[in-house]
C-alpha cells in the first residue's frame, strides 16, 4: 500500500521543522514548466493552422453567443438535438434576410463609388489647388512646390492602393475559398458545438486539477460572465450604432451612406475606431458631394449624436463597467491578434484579453495577501488563500 500523498504548504505557511526546502524540481516547477510547455504548443498549433481555423473559431464562437438559447428552449422540455436545430435554422435565416436586404443595397452603392472615383479624384485635386492658391502668397516657392508634389503625390498613391485593394478582393482566390469555407463550414460546427457543448464543458471539467478544482472553476466563471457581458452587449451596440449611422447619413443624403453607416457600425467593437473612421468618411465624401457647409455639417452631427449616445446611454446600459475589460486592452489585443495570427488572431483577440485580464486580477489578489505585500510573515498557518483556492473534493461539481 502506498503512502498517501502529502499536499504543499498554503501560501505563506511555513515548513515543517526538519522538512527539507522545496527544490527548484519541485511539484509547482513542473506545474509551472507543465503549463507553459502546453501553452507553447497551442500558440505554435494557431499560428501554423492560422489559415484554416477560421470557419471553426466563427462556429465556436457562434455556438457560445447561442448556447444560452438552447438552455432556455431545455427548460421548455425540448430536447438539445432539437433545440439546437431549431436556434441554427432560425439563426441562418435571419442572417439570410439581413444578406438579401443588405447585399444588394451595398454592392450598388460600391459599384457606383467606382463608377465616380474619376469624379472625386478631380475634385480632390481642384480642391488642392484652391488650397495651393490661397497658400501662394503666403509660402515661399520651395516650400509650395514641395506641398504641390506631396499633395499630388497622396492622391496617386490613394487611388493606386485602393485599385490594387479592390483587384486583389477580386481575384483573391484564397479569400474567396475562405468565404466560401465561411459559409459552408461555420454553421455545421457550430450545430454540433451547440448541440454537445454542455458535454464538452462536462469533460473539460473532468480533465481539471483536482487539487485547484474550485479556483479554476471560479476563475472559469468569471472569464465567462466578463466575455458573455462585453461579447452580446457589444455587439448589440455594434447593430443599433450599424442602423443609426447608415439611416442617419442615408436621410441627410450622402451617396454612400449605407455602406458607410454600416462600416463604422460593424468597427465600433473597437473603441472610438468606428466612429472615427465614419467620421472621416463621410465629411469626405460629404466635401466632394455638396456645395454647403451645412449639409457636411448635418453629416458630422449624425456621428457626433451617434457617439454621445453610444457614450452615455447604450455602452453603460447594454455592456455595463463589470465587464472589466479596458478599452485599451481591448485595442492593444485586437491589434496584436491581428498582427500575430490575422483575422483569426482578431477573433480570439477578445476571448484571450478576458482571460488574460480574469488572471491577472487574480494574481493581484494573490500578491495582496501573500507577506510580499503586507510585509508581515506571522505565525505559522495565519495566512491562508480564499476560501475557493482550498482543495476540492472529487466529487464537487460547478
Amino acid at each position: 500500500m502506498t503512502a498517501p500523498r502529502e499536499d504543499p504548504p498554503l501560501l505563506g505557511a511555513s515548513a515543517p521543522a526538519g522538512a527539507a526546502a522545496p527544490t527548484p524540481g519541485g511539484p509547482i516547477a513542473r506545474s509551472l514548466r507543465f503549463w507553459l510547455i502546453l501553452l507553447v504548443v497551442v500558440l505554435a498549433c494557431v499560428y501554423l493552422l492560422r489559415s484554416v481555423l477560421l470557419p471553426f473559431v466563427a462556429g465556436m464562437a457562434v455556438a457560445y453567443l447561442l448556447d444560452p438559447v438552447c438552455d432556455r428552449l431545455e427548460k421548455w422540455k425540448l430536447s438539445r438535438t432539437w433545440a439546437t436545430t431549431i436556434v441554427t435554422i432560425a439563426f441562418l435565416l435571419i442572417c439570410v434576410i439581413i444578406l438579401l436586404i443588405l447585399v444588394p443595397a451595398i454592392i450598388s452603392q460600391i459599384a457606383t463609388l467606382i463608377e465616380r472615383a474619376p469624379v472625386y479624384l478631380s475634385a480632390i485635386q481642384r480642391e488642392i489647388g484652391e488650397l495651393i492658391a490661397m497658400l501662394k502668397d503666403r509660402l515661399p516657392p520651395e516650400t509650395l512646390n514641395r506641398l504641390r508634389d506631396a499633395l499630388g503625390g497622396s492622391a496617386d498613391r490613394l487611388v493606386s492602393w485602393l485599385t490594387q485593394l479592390l483587384g486583389g478582393v477580386i481575384s483573391g482566390g484564397v479569400a474567396f475559398f475562405n468565404f466560401i469555407a465561411l459559409l459552408v463550414i461555420t454553421p455545421v460546427v457550430a450545430f454540433y458545438l451547440l448541440r454537445d457543448w454542455d458535454r464538452i464543458v462536462d469533460q473539460a471539467d473532468d480533465v481539471l486539477p483536482r487539487r485547484h478544482l474550485q479556483t479554476i472553476r471560479g476563475l472559469a466563471r468569471e472569464v465567462d460572465q466578463t466575455l458573455a457581458g462585453f461579447l452580446r452587449g457589444q455587439g448589440l451596440v455594434c447593430v443599433i450604432l450599424a442602423v443609426f449611422y447608415a439611416v442617419g447619413l442615408t436621410l441627410a443624403g450622402l451617396d454612400f451612406g449605407l455602406v458607410v453607416g454600416l462600416i463604422a457600425g460593424s468597427l465600433s467593437f473597437i473603441p472610438y475606431v468606428g466612429s472615427l473612421v465614419g467620421l472621416f468618411l463621410s465629411v469626405g465624401l460629404a466635401l466632394v458631394q455638396f456645395d454647403s457647409f451645412v449639409d457636411v455639417a448635418i453629416v458630422a452631427a449624425v456621428f457626433f449624436v451617434g457617439q454621445a449616445v453610444e457614450g452615455n446611454f447604450l455602452t453603460p446600459k447594454l455592456v455595463g463597467e463589470k465587464v472589466g475589460l479596458h478599452p485599451v486592452w481591448v485595442m492593444f489585443a485586437l491589434l496584436a491578434g491581428g498582427a500575430l495570427f490575422g483575422f483569426v488572431g482578431v477573433l480570439l483577440a477578445v476571448p484571450v484579453a478576458a482571460i488574460v485580464g480574469v488572471g491577472v486580477r487574480f494574481a493581484v489578489g494573490q500578491y495582496r495577501l501573500s507577506h510580499l505585500y503586507t510585509g508581515e510573515d506571522g505565525p505559522p498557518g495565519a495566512e491562508q488563500l480564499p476560501a475557493d483556492v482550498q482543495e476540492a473534493g472529487p466529487d464537487d461539481k460547478a
